[in-house]
């Protein structure tokens, strides 16, 4: 079995009892010296974001044309069967998201990575030229694939080489530069389809993003060594094995999940608010094209309103991510829900100007959105210990991007029963109701001397809890 490449130390000195490195490790490339941080990581930081550049690009080729060439191109009728595509897509991202974390403890994030662009290769042809509407979902079960390990690995590179004291920076840069392409390409495919049709010209600029992806992947060097580095420098040790898990996997899967999904009270409200935040993406990706073409608008309009609400969320990041580090990531977590939930009520309460109602619910949906998305990720990394934190995200991904599967089958059911209109109601209200429970549920981790997780689960140490202390959590 291979053995585990993030939880190896590198060459260099040995932490001492208290967990002091008083100089840099060093990775076995030439001795190259080990530092975290921003500053000092900056070149493979930057090209890690730049691949994150080529992840967005190629998912925002969808966003705009795809639910159209369902409905023009291969007929569909039904709401459901056209958001079949993002319910694929959704389940195959979140499983995918899920095992990520697992595999981190069998292969290098760097392998994983290539592995996300290889699989990723097809997509473009496949939308452009596919001959039925299966073979669409075939696509989108590629892309999720894709999607799953190339963002995963990304966001926990990034995370990786910074250390624990800008994780909120480093995941919103991370995310703006995803999500600023998944804007810019959704806009550009609007404009391409008006001028060339909705196929195949828009998809296959997704060629490009599968080529520059996949090559500077290639370059990237791998982050074991910093992980590594934090390990040794992190003020708690890690957790002992558990008695009913395998002794080469002491912070298993199984816990991991259970702590992040439900019985950690920060990470389970952490993962419902990141559930519902795509449950609004993937709800607008799908009903947002049709809704306003039923209104009237064409598909350069539809573009622009599609591809602003990601370009805001994306570029917003980057404020909201150094704001997170600051002022903490509750108060930004709830906010974001609560101006989303605002969103929706502005694309419907001002749709007899549907140009103005898009472009309003895109501006808020994006604001939003970009208050939420960084801190979610940095709440999670906060409230996991290193050992388990590739698990802990995995999880919080797998349940963030289930959303985009929930709002999809939501918006079909309630699009072919009620109308789309309905669609919009039932997401402001269930954004709502998540901002609230977020509020009820997640602590600053800066904000308590004594937070659960930073003394180690005792699941995660093979201690059993006394009755107390479980009622307590």
């Amino acid at each position: 079995m291979p053995t585990s490449h993030d939880r190896r130390r590198p060459p260099g000195p040995r932490a001492s009892k208290g967990h002091d490195v008083s100089t840099p490790a060093r990775t076995p490339e030439a001795g190259r010296p080990v530092r975290l941080g921003l500053r000092e990581n900056w070149p493979q930081f930057t090209l890690l974001v730049i691949v994150n550049i080529a992840v967005g690009g190629l998912v925002g080729l969808e966003r705009t044309t795809v639910p159209l060439i369902g409905s023009e191109i291969f007929g569909l009728t039904s709401d459901l069967v056209v958001f079949s595509f993002i319910i694929a897509f959704g389940v195959t991202k979140a499983l995918t998201n899920l095992a990520a974390g697992a595999l981190t403890a069998r292969f290098r994030r760097k392998q994983l990575l290539l592995a996300g662009w290889l699989l990723g290769i097809p997509v473009p042809f496949v939308l452009a030229w596919a001959p039925s509407w299966g073979w669409i979902i075939a696509a989108n079960v590629l892309l999720g694939v894709n999607q799953g390990l190339t963002w995963s690995m990304t966001v926990n590179m990034k995370i990786d080489l910074v250390g624990p004291a800008r994780r909120g920076l480093a995941t919103g840069l991370n995310e703006a530069a995803g999500y600023v392409a998944v804007g810019a390409t959704a806009l550009a495919t609007g404009y391409l389809a008006t001028a060339h049709g909705l196929r195949p010209a828009p998809e296959l600029i997704g060629v490009v993003f599968v080529v520059a992806g996949l090559g500077l992947s290639l370059v990237v060097r791998d982050t074991a060594a910093h992980l590594a580095l934090e390990l040794a420098q992190h003020p708690k040790p890690a957790p002992a094995a558990e008695p009913t898990g395998p002794a080469t996997e002491p912070t298993g899967l199984a816990t991991a999940f259970a702590l992040t999904s439900w019985r950690d009270r920060s990470l389970r409200g952490a993962s419902q608010a990141g559930l519902v935040n795509n449950l609004n993406d993937g709800l607008t990706w799908g009903v947002f094209p049709l809704l306003f073409t039923d209104h009237g608008l064409g598909l350069a309009a539809v573009g622009l309103i599609k591809g602003l609400y990601p370009i805001l969320w994306g570029l917003g990041q980057i404020p909201t991510g150094h704001l997170a580090d600051r002022i903490g990531r509750k108060p930004l977590i709830v906010t974001g829900m609560l101006v989303q939930a605002a969103g929706f009520v502005l694309a419907l309460a001002l749709l007899n100007w549907p140009l103005l109602a898009g472009i309003l619910s895109a501006v808020a949906l994006g604001i939003g959105t970009a208050m939420v998305y960084p801190a979610l990720i940095a709440a999670v990394s906060d409230h996991a210990h290193p050992t388990w934190r590739a698990n802990a995200l995995g999880t919080y991904r797998f349940w963030r991007d289930i959303g985009y599967a929930a709002g999809a089958l939501i918006a079909g059911i309630l699009g072919d029963t009620l109308g789309l209109n309905s669609t919009v109601i039932a997401a402001a209200v269930l954004t709502a109701g998540s901002g609230l429970l977020a509020a009820r549920w997640i602590t600053d981790h800066h904000t308590t001397t004594s937070h659960k997780t930073d003394q180690v689960p005792a699941s995660l140490t093979g201690r059993r809890l006394s009755p107390r202390t479980r009622r307590g959590r």
